[in-house]
């Protein structure tokens, strides 16, 4: 697998949340052989035994259920001695959700926009009146998630420091999914000054809540620009398709090369069915925004 990288002319590579613990040796014989280095991996990485699948969210830092919680923290911490291992710079973290038994309001939304496809949804005032109410439930619902999640990331935190590991906390694509954009700046800039922890802009997922009306992208990336640790890199087709090959969809990639500075992480995270040659494209047309 990372030979096959290697091949490709990428001299780093992340490790995401779908590596099973079987490809583990393999990674470590690669990586002590000088094949590649690993610049980034994702929580959880490698999977804990028996999982056989992409599991990001198989545990979550907003779980109420103490025995999840507890699992979050195990494997959480697995997975920065993991990339500490491999003297990977940073973990990409995902933050949770808020948990709706009934009326979840993300149902509404999505239903709406399925309808209405070729809408302009900004100049929509019905639509805006659902996703109004949506984020109204939102708030109202996620106080204890919330919590719970902060004080999560703060049993990690002094973890991850001593392991010379930073955590990259991502944005989210789901609307029921932690922090709600507009909270975001707040959070990370109430972590402790000088922390290993900072933000992680998935372009595909902003592109996504674009679409839905929650955030203008390059709003939010002058917003949290000064927390900025790295990116995922990967384009939005017309379907609201995400991680597809950079220049095939809808993203403007200039607008966020201006984003970027000489110590941000950059990742290409394509989806599994990209065929070689547009991951070369998708490389290519990214050196070139680097210049």
């Amino acid at each position: 697998m990372l030979c096959e990288m290697a091949e490709l002319g990428f001299t780093h590579v992340e490790l995401s949340h779908g590596i099973r613990i079987t490809l583990v040796p393999g990674i470590m014989r690669a990586v002590e052989e000088g094949v590649i280095k690993i610049g980034t991996t994702h929580n959880f990485c490698p999977l804990p035994a028996g999982v056989n699948q992409a599991a990001p969210n198989l545990f979550e830092p907003s779980a109420t259920d103490h025995r999840e919680h507890d699992q979050w923290l195990r494997y959480t911490k697995r997975s920065i001695d993991f990339a500490s291992q491999l003297q990977a710079k940073l973990m990409v973290v995902h933050l949770g959700s808020v948990e709706f038994f009934w009326f979840n309001p993300a149902d509404k939304i999505a239903k709406y926009q399925k309808s209405h496809p070729n809408d302009d949804l900004a100049e929509d005032k019905s639509y805006q009146t659902i996703l109004t109410k949506g984020l109204a439930k939102m708030r109202k619902r996620m106080g204890p998630f919330w919590t719970q999640t902060q004080k999560s990331v703060g049993e990690i935190l002094a973890y991850a420091a001593d392991k010379n590991v930073k955590l990259g906390f991502e944005n989210r694509e789901k609307f029921t999914e932690l922090p709600l954009d507009d909270d975001y700046e707040g959070f990370i800039a109430g972590l402790p000054a000088g922390g290993p922890a900072g933000y992680w802009h998935d372009t595909g997922h902003a592109e996504i809540k674009a679409e839905m009306g929650v955030l203008n992208h390059r709003k939010h990336l002058e917003k949290m620009a000064p927390h900025l640790l790295g990116f995922h890199l990967h384009d939005v087709n017309s379907d609201g398709r995400d991680h597809q090959p950079i220049g095939d969809g809808q993203i403007d990639f200039k607008m966020v090369s201006e984003f970027w500075k000489p110590e941000h992480l950059l990742a290409l995270e394509l989806g599994p069915r990209v065929e070689v040659d547009d991951v070369k494209r998708s490389k290519e047309r990214i050196e070139a925004l680097i210049g």
